[in-house]
């Protein structure tokens, strides 16, 4: 059993409303690493990180990708930080991974201030470009296709992840 795809990118990418429109276009379920942790935790990831500390939520995170790609058939959305461990890119190859890309601007404005986001909670505008710098070749090494979502629908963008799919 493996997802019919992962989408991975930076906070803003749009991972989650895409993997929802794009589980529905194909008539399979959706999941979110991120609600996996929250769900094994029994808190919000901003409680985790506050009351763990990140590395504590990046162990929970490996946890999760590597259950769910062995268990998981649908489509897959990864916590933008997700693969920030090397055990998370390895376990990736083989998968069809699609890399949302998205550039700073559009990021900002779909991330707002960074409410529910503890890594974007002082000067999310820095921090998100940082991220955006620091994790943008991790992606791409990961990826078996990118989309860019800078300046487009939902539709379009599920639009161009089916096409891709279909090859």
């Amino acid at each position: 059993m493996a997802p019919v795809c992962v989408l991975v990118g930076a906070p803003g990418s749009g991972k989650t409303t895409t993997g929802r429109a794009l589980a529905a276009a194909l008539g399979v379920d959706f999941r979110d690493t991120d609600q996996d942790i929250e769900a094994t935790a029994g808190k919000p990831i901003p409680e985790i990180f506050i009351d763990e500390g990140e590395e504590h939520f990046r162990t929970l995170e490996q946890v999760a990708v590597a259950t769910a790609l062995a268990s998981f058939d649908g489509v897959l959305a990864l916590g933008g930080g997700a693969i920030l461990a090397e055990e998370t890119r390895a376990a990736l190859a083989g998968h069809t991974v699609i890399y949302l890309s998205v550039e700073l601007t559009d990021a900002v404005r779909r991330v707002g201030l960074g409410v529910g986001r503890p890594l974007l909670a002082i000067n999310p505008r820095a921090t998100l470009k940082h991220l955006l710098d620091q994790r943008r070749p991790l992606y791409e090494q990961v990826a078996t296709s990118t989309v860019a979502t800078d300046g487009r629908s939902t539709e379009q963008v599920v639009d161009e992840v089916l096409s891709i799919l279909k090859r």
